[in-house]
């Protein structure tokens, strides 16, 4: 990857137990020559798929983040077949600083495919595109509602459009054995990390672990179990693959389940996540601080389904998403 500015100091291909770095270049107010470091580990043995496992692409999703450091530090080149690369931390100061975007502004998952002499977030996207999406099998992208949404604790996928794809991608959301299971459309643009891996073939299992600003014990072992069974699934890891039958898969596809912000105030939630709705339900009521005199504006469903994510910060912008509803689906009708 000659024309790439970043370096690494693993060999990606090498057999054996790796931890190494991304050096990504940058300059800063204090010093003119500076970097950012991303931690990486391989862990490779024999032949087998390749697994890459990636958290933190948002700073405050921390599910993931301690998921992958879990992985990284106790997985033994003995228990895998194939390779597991891990980088538990895309976004690492915004990690430290507790923020959804770099300091920069940038939102590292709407940075793809990347690019080599663009601003860091860039350089480091086109490094995955070109350098790691193209060695994995299987892309797992760990994600959460980080500070500002409540989420289900769930699994999830795009429906591509291969069938063959979309089959093991379906395989692999059920794999992590959460309650529920939830198929996203992309309501906020374009360059997200999934939709490239996915663009080049790769079967992609994505996740909304949770959120609201804390992350509970239970919440944890939902992300670490699952990564598990996840990459047992794929054949990376050893040991038997757990499977169960009563999952809830939820249909996020139609635009009107996103319910965003139409003025400026203090978001009330009157459901929590998995409650079911009717259409026309009270969901939420958005109130206004400097009018106590003015009655607050309720948020109705658009249509009937369950509640699969709410705002969990109050202090609500206009545009701000607040509700997001689903409707349950079957798997046979996915596939």
């Amino acid at each position: 990857m000659s024309d790439s500015p970043i370096s690494c100091t693993v060999d990606l291909d090498a057999q054996g137990r790796q931890l190494g770095r991304l050096r990504v270049p940058r300059s800063t107010n204090t010093a003119g020559w500076a970097s950012v470091y991303v931690p990486i580990v391989t862990v490779a043995s024999g032949s087998g798929p390749t697994v890459l496992v990636l958290g933190g692409s948002h700073g405050d999703e921390y599910e993931g983040q301690v998921a992958a450091l879990n992985l990284a530090r106790e997985l033994a080149p003995e228990q895998v077949s194939g390779r597991v690369t891990i980088i538990p931390c895309l976004s690492m100061e915004a990690s430290a600083a507790g923020t959804r975007l770099w300091p920069s502004g940038a939102n590292f998952n709407r940075s793809f495919p990347g690019s080599t002499d663009g601003p860091a977030n860039e350089q480091l996207a086109d490094f995955l595109t070109r350098e790691l999406f193209p060695r994995a099998d299987v892309v797992i992208d760990m994600h959460s509602g980080g500070r500002s949404t409540l989420f289900l604790p769930c699994s999830h996928m795009h429906v591509v459009e291969n069938a063959g794809q979309r089959r093991q991608m379906l395989e692999g959301m059920l794999a992590w054995n959460t309650d529920w299971h939830y198929l996203y459309i992309d309501v906020a643009g374009t360059g997200l990390l999934p939709v490239e891996a996915e663009r080049q073939g790769k079967v992609v299992v994505t996740t909304e672990l949770g959120g609201g600003g804390h992350v509970t014990a239970a919440t944890h072992r939902i992300s670490q179990d699952g990564l598990a069974n996840v990459l047992r699934w794929a054949g990376a890891l050893e040991g038997e693959v757990e499977t169960r039958d009563d999952a809830v898969i939820l249909d996020g596809r139609d635009p009107a389940n996103y319910l965003f912000a139409q003025e400026s105030g203090v978001f009330e939630a009157l459901v929590d996540p998995g409650e079911p709705v009717t259409a026309g339900q009270p969901l939420g009521r958005l109130h206004f601080l400097e009018r106590p005199d003015r009655e607050p504006e309720t948020i109705e469903a658009p249509l009937a389904g369950v509640v699969a994510g709410i705002r969990a910060i109050s202090t609500t912008a206009q545009g701000d998403s607040v509700i997001v509803l689903a409707q349950p689906i079957e798997a046979d009708a996915i596939v």
